[in-house]
C-alpha cells in the first residue's frame, strides 16, 4: 500500500496522485508539486489515503511543500498578465500570417514559462513566432497545439441539456464517437441535434451505447416481417429501452399501426442490414456527419499515440 494525495492543476482537470512526503494535507490546500516540466502549483482535492500498489505509478512524484503566501501572490500576479499575453500573441500571429487559432495563454505559477494553446487544421512552423514572443515576454515560450474538443474543455460552457459540459466537469479522456451510435439510439441524424459545442458528435452518445447494443440483439429490425396476435405485419419503429415495437398492418388497401412488447411477437423474416443504413433529411447532413466522425477518429488516434510515447 502507498500513501497518496490527489491534486488538480485546474478545477476541470484530471486528478493526479502525488506522494505527500509526511505532510498531512486537507482538501483545498494549495501545494507546490514536482512535475516533468518543473515545479507547479496545484490544489489538494483528495486527502491522504492508502492506495494499493498496482493502482499507482511505481515512482510517485512528490509534494514539495505547502504553497507559501509568496507562491500564491506570484500565481495571482501572472494569472492577471495572461490576458495581455494573449493579446500580444494574437498581434504576432497576424503579423506572421500564421493559419492558427489562439485559444489561451497560461503562465507557470512563478512566471518561468508561458504556454500558448492553439488549434489548427495543419502543422505550423512557429519558430519565428516563438523567438519574437520570447523577446517580448523575457521568459521560456511553449506553443501547444490542441484539438477542438480540448479547446472547448478549456473555454467551458453548457450543453444543450442545460448542464455544464461533460468535458469541463468529469470527462477526462475523449473517445471517438460514431454516427452509428446515434442511429442505434434512434436519434435524428441531423448535425445540429447530435453535435456538441465543439462541432463534433456529442460525447454522451457513447455513454449508453453498450446498453442499446445489448437490447437491439433481442429486438427485430425496422422492416422485419413479424407475426402478432392480430396477424402478420411489418416493424415500422422500435423503442429500444422500452423493448416495444410498432407494427404496420394493411387492411383494405389502408395502413394501420399497433404497438407490442417485443416478447409478444415472432419474427418471420428479419430485415437485412437495417441498422447499418444511415438516412438523413439530405445528403449534405450525412456528409457533414461523416466529416465529423473522420476528424474525431484521427484526433483520438493521435492522442493515443502521444500517450504511448509518454
Amino acid at each position: 500500500m502507498k500513501q497518496v494525495v490527489g491534486v488538480k492543476f485546474k478545477s476541470s482537470g484530471k486528478m493526479y496522485y502525488f506522494s505527500p512526503e509526511n505532510l498531512e494535507l486537507k482538501v483545498g490546500t494549495k501545494v507546490i508539486v514536482d512535475t516533468a516540466s518543473g515545479d507547479e502549483l496545484a490544489e489538494v482535492v483528495m486527502e491522504n489515503k492508502q492506495i494499493e500498489d498496482d493502482k499507482v505509478a511505481e515512482t510517485l512524484k512528490k509534494i514539495i511543500r505547502i504553497a507559501t503566501t509568496k507562491d500564491k501572490k506570484l500565481y495571482e500576479e501572472f494569472k492577471a498578465k495572461e490576458k495581455e499575453a494573449y493579446q500580444k500573441c494574437l498581434e504576432q500571429i497576424k503579423e506572421y500570417e500564421l493559419p492558427m487559432k489562439l485559444i489561451e495563454a497560461e503562465y507557470k505559477f512563478d512566471g518561468t514559462k508561458l504556454t500558448f494553446y492553439f488549434s489548427s487544421d495543419k502543422r505550423i512552423d512557429f519558430r519565428e513566432l516563438v523567438k519574437s514572443l520570447a523577446a517580448i515576454f523575457k521568459t521560456r515560450i511553449e506553443m501547444r497545439q490542441i484539438g477542438v474538443r480540448d479547446e472547448v474543455k478549456r473555454l467551458g460552457g453548457n450543453g444543450i441539456c442545460g448542464r455544464q459540459l461533460c468535458c469541463c466537469s468529469f470527462l477526462r479522456n475523449f473517445e471517438a464517437v460514431s454516427i452509428k451510435m446515434a442511429k442505434d439510439q434512434n436519434m435524428s441524424l441531423n448535425p445540429s441535434k447530435i453535435s456538441g459545442n465543439c462541432g463534433r458528435l456529442m460525447c454522451c452518445l457513447k455513454y449508453e451505447h453498450n446498453v442499446y447494443c445489448d437490447k437491439l440483439k433481442s429486438l427485430p429490425k425496422i422492416g422485419a416481417e413479424v407475426k402478432t396476435q392480430d396477424g402478420i405485419g411489418e416493424v415500422s419503429s422500435v423503442e429500444t429501452l422500452k423493448e416495444t415495437v410498432r407494427v404496420k398492418f394493411q387492411e383494405n388497401g389502408e395502413n394501420f399501426y399497433k404497438k407490442y412488447n417485443a416478447k409478444d411477437i415472432v419474427v418471420i423474416r428479419d430485415s437485412e442490414n437495417e441498422t447499418e443504413k444511415l438516412e438523413t433529411e439530405n445528403e449534405e447532413d450525412l456528409k457533414e456527419l461523416q466529416k465529423m466522425e473522420k476528424l474525431d477518429k484521427e484526433e483520438s488516434k493521435n492522442k493515443k499515440q502521444k500517450r504511448k510515447q509518454k
